[in-house]
């Protein structure tokens, strides 16, 4: 192992010390219980639902060489909506007009539009290539 990797590795663990000690010192009674139990479900939503729900999607939807683009963009629609839904699934207006003040669904659709245009271009350009964005797996590309 290099120097430069041994110290990035003990500048992420001393950032990381850091985080938490100022989390339990710094942070109201019971916040971490909360946190916790957050994190526990996004590591549940994300390991457990989002993945294999993205993989299956990716397999059912493409075969060939251009899988990967559309796995990346549904990957990447997947975690999109699902750090928008706290504020799609918000019951009622709030009372405060400036807490959640923008059109959330409209603002999710533009980032999938975007999302879907970014792949189509990417395997389009792939295609008019004539080649595989990866090589096959034990195969070099010339």
């Amino acid at each position: 192992m290099t120097l430069s990797r041994l110290l990035l590795g003990a500048l992420g663990v001393a950032a990381a010390a850091f985080g938490v000690a100022h989390l339990l010192t710094e942070t109201r009674t019971g916040t971490v219980t909360q946190l916790v139990v957050w994190a526990a479900g996004a590591v549940v939503l994300h390991d457990g639902v989002l993945v294999p729900l993205v993989l299956a999607a990716g397999l059912l939807l493409t075969r060939g060489r251009l899988r990967g683009v559309w796995r990346a963009a549904l990957l990447t629609l997947g975690t999109v909506t699902l750090v928008a839904l706290p504020a799609l699934l918000r019951p009622g207006r709030p009372a405060n007009p400036s807490v959640l003040p923008l059109d959330y669904p409209m603002g999710l659709a533009v980032v999938a539009a975007a999302v879907v245009a970014g792949a189509a271009v990417v395997a389009g350009a792939a295609v008019a290539a004539g080649r595989r964005l990866w090589p096959a797996r034990g195969k070099r590309q010339p």
